[in-house]
């Protein structure tokens, strides 16, 4: 016998008959019992009557009733581990299994016991069996609920894949008579016109079952159900007097009925019947709605199922196709590129701007544009072509039978064309513009690869100016595989301390002094060798990186001039200048990240000088006033990087605490030899002085660049013609010669 337990002393001042009178108090049989079918009881506690049935001293007189009282399913495996456990040599062992009452019931007990030996040196089992019938009963009761969970959430979601209501219908008679333990199970549909139902699905032994046609009135149980408007339970058709009993009974005892309704009315019933009588308890009654408004739903989706998939595969905006029809027409036509020498293209095309219209006017007038551009791109299209609306301001567009790139090409420029034209939005007229990227398949591609490279593309139009068309071809896929391999080795960059400064001196065109120098970042990559910044600073800005590495520049930066002045205490302080990206200049924690540097550095402000450029500054003007009126609070320096490229207008000048202006090498390589460039560099002078701001030169080359800004007044000049980047340790040497002479023509300038 597979039982547990363990010896314990008696508790002092207590007698055996003490001992004994306890235990039987104990709400559980306590035991002690020899090993083996036939095992001598040596000691049973008297709660086994209220247990099992029978007396400590029946149980005792007879080793068998534990064998013979184990239920047929639990003897075989209780049997097996009790012999195992013996074959050990003893130990500890917790089973559940059940034993059949003296009345026949079954009994659920936890039996938890110790196989040992002993004073005598033999082996026994000394346990406690404590009655879990309730437990397993909740047990089993959980379980058939959650079964019954799963089979509703089963249907459901073969109902949301598109099986055929028959095969619905068929898969819920099955589970419902399954769960519900019931002989026969079926699913009548009504027929109104006839007031009939007609048995559409069923689960049964008897075949009769389909061709019942019942009548659909108050004296049936289905009729009733549908007059009631709610389920209808019977518990022993043998006693029944509302209905008439159904028509082939086939020894049915008991059946539970309810309505299959949809939006539109009643589809039918579904219901199901058992040989034995019984109550239906309300949580069966509810699994069996729960099939039935499935298939209520299912039944529905059927009656209206064009409007249903319409609505599934359309954008409700647009009412262009979405996303998910739009990839299973071109999973389609690649297919059919495949068996045929053929061409397609997919166009990404994305509103320039969007977002502005978004911020400006509001979400509603931006979804008013698309809900307008929606029929005219579709006019402009084939009737074999689609047109989708992928979400926000994107739409994909499949040309299919098409004989080469110029055929997708005069379709980007159709489709251009369409966005010359303003719409009339928020009682208004606005023009946007679009980018347009496009994809050629051949049919070797993957639907997402195509997707992918045409949005690729579309971007790639964007950074060349935006309201164009780019093809996708090698030398853009090349240039996508480069920048998702500097993307992922500059993630690792920083951590490897693969980045480095150089610093460019900053020189006063009155004695070629060096006033101040400009850090520059380098990375040098273990395998590429060094990367130049105009790779890579423009991927750290889309992915997020730009941050910390701006943060890194600026505290390196900072730190280092701050060492560079205490190792030179009575010369003229050195300004030291960091350049800011337009993420950065919008980053909420700008202004304490540069406190943070100095106060980290121990450098004076008034020696930081921040440059941003005016194609930056002029995505939000306002903010970025707010920014620049913050750190010149501090007392740190803000210089106007590539002053001239911006096209902006120069009102904001007067407005901003600016300090310094650097005129763009563009308009100094002209010095002296182009008049207009020439032109533009004397007025950006005037201008600055004007204003009351410093100037400064960048990119200057060659000794004829050198006496113009001189003849001109320019203060401040950087370029080759002075000096190249260079590392750290370099500008001590640079500062100890004191200034830079003419040293002729040294290159063209870069960062």
């Amino acid at each position: 016998m597979s039982k547990q337990g363990s010896h314990a002393p008696q508790p002092s001042g207590l007698t055996d008959h003490d001992y004994r009178q306890l235990l039987d108090r104990v709400p559980a049989i306590v035991y002690i019992a020899d090993p083996g079918e036939l095992g001598t009881w040596h000691f049973v506690g008297e709660q086994i009557y209220a247990v099992l049935g029978y007396t400590a001293q029946e149980w005792r007189a007879h080793p068998e009733l534990w064998a013979q009282r184990l239920h047929p399913d639990d003897r075989e495996r209780a049997l097996q581990r009790e012999v195992a456990l013996e074959q050990a040599g003893g130990g500890a062992d917790t089973e559940h299994y059940r034993l059949l009452h003296r009345d026949g019931s079954v009994v659920w007990l936890r039996d938890d016991a110790y196989l040992m030996r002993d004073t005598d040196g033999q082996l026994r089992w000394h346990g406690v069996m404590t009655v879990i019938s309730e437990y397993k009963r909740l047990e089993a009761e959980l379980q058939r609920r959650a079964a019954q969970q799963a089979a509703v959430a089963k249907l459901g979601e073969h109902a949301l894949e598109g099986a055929s209501p028959g095969e619905l219908l068929e898969e819920a008679v099955t589970v419902a008579g399954q769960l519900l333990e019931a002989e026969m199970a079926a699913m009548a549909e009504l027929i109104a016109d006839e007031e009939v139902f007609h048995v559409r699905a069923y689960r049964s032994d008897d075949a009769a079952v389909s061709r019942e046609r019942i009548p659909a009135t108050a004296q049936t149980q289905p009729g009733f159900t549908v007059l009631s408007r709610a389920p209808v339970i019977v518990e022993d058709w043998l006693t029944e007097t509302r209905f008439d009993p159904p028509p082939a009974m086939f020894g049915l005892r008991s059946g539970v009925c309810v309505l299959i309704e949809g939006a539109h009315g009643t589809f039918g019933v579904l219901s199901v019947q058992s040989r034995r009588p019984r109550a239906y308890l309300s949580e069966e009654v509810d699994f069996l709605q729960s099939l039935a408004n499935v298939l209520a739903d299912a039944l529905e989706r059927q009656a209206i199922d064009d409007g249903i998939r319409h609505r599934a595969l359309h954008d409700r905006l647009t009412d262009l196709p979405n996303r998910v029809l739009f990839m299973d027409r071109l999973e389609q036509a690649l297919a059919r590129l495949r068996r045929r020498r053929s061409l397609a293209a997919v166009l990404f095309l994305d509103f320039d701007h969007f977002k502005v219209i978004n911020d400006s006017l509001g979400h509603h007038v931006g979804d008013e544009l698309l809900t307008a551009v929606a029929p005219r791109l579709r006019h402009a299209l084939r009737a074999s072509d689609t047109v989708a609306h992928l979400g926000g301001d994107e739409f994909a567009i499949l040309l299919e039978d098409i004989d080469g790139e110029d055929d997708a090409v005069e379709m980007a420029q159709r489709l251009a064309a369409l966005f010359t034209r303003p719409f009339v939005i928020a009682g208004g007229e606005h023009f946007v513009s679009a980018s347009i990227g496009i994809a050629l398949a051949r049919g070797g591609e993957s639907a997402m690869e195509l997707v992918r490279d045409a949005d690729t593309a579309m971007y790639r139009a964007k950074e060349r100016g935006r309201a164009r068309y780019e093809v996708f071809d090698e030398a853009t896929r090349r240039r996508v595989l480069t920048r998702l391999r500097v993307e992922n080795d500059l993630r690792r960059a920083l951590e490897r301390e693969e980045f480095s400064l150089h610093y460019q001196p900053i020189v006063a065109m009155s004695d070629r002094s060096i006033v101040g120098v400009e850090a520059l970042i380098r990375w040098q990559h273990p395998d590429r060798g060094l990367v130049s910044p105009a790779e890579f600073v423009p991927v750290a800005e889309q992915n997020g990186l730009i941050e910390p590495i701006g943060r890194w520049v600026l505290e390196r930066a900072c730190r280092q001039a701050a060492l560079w002045h205490a190792a030179r205490p009575d010369s003229r302080p050195m300004e030291i200048a960091v350049n800011l990206s337009a993420v950065q200049l919008a980053s909420a924690g700008l202004v304490d990240t540069v406190q943070g540097a100095l106060s980290a550095s121990g450098l004076t402000a008034s020696l930081l000088c921040l440059e941003i450029t005016e194609t930056a500054m002029l995505r939000d003007p306002e903010a970025t006033g707010e920014v620049l009126r913050r750190l010149a609070d501090l007392g740190v320096r803000v210089a106007l990087d590539d002053f001239g490229t911006g096209y902006s207008s120069l009102s904001y000048l007067p407005h901003l605490p600016l300090d310094t202006l650097k005129i763009d090498r563009s308009f100094v390589d002209g010095l002296g030899t182009e008049a207009h460039d020439t032109a533009i560099v004397e007025a950006i002078i005037a201008m600055s002085r004007a204003l009351s701001v410093g100037v400064v030169a960048e990119g200057v080359e060659t000794d004829c660049h050198a006496q113009e800004l001189v003849r001109l007044g320019c203060e401040r000049a950087q370029g080759f013609y002075f000096a190249r980047p260079m590392p750290t340790a370099a500008i001590p040497a640079a500062l100890a010669r004191g200034n830079f002479r003419s040293r002729g023509r040294a290159g063209r300038s870069s960062r």
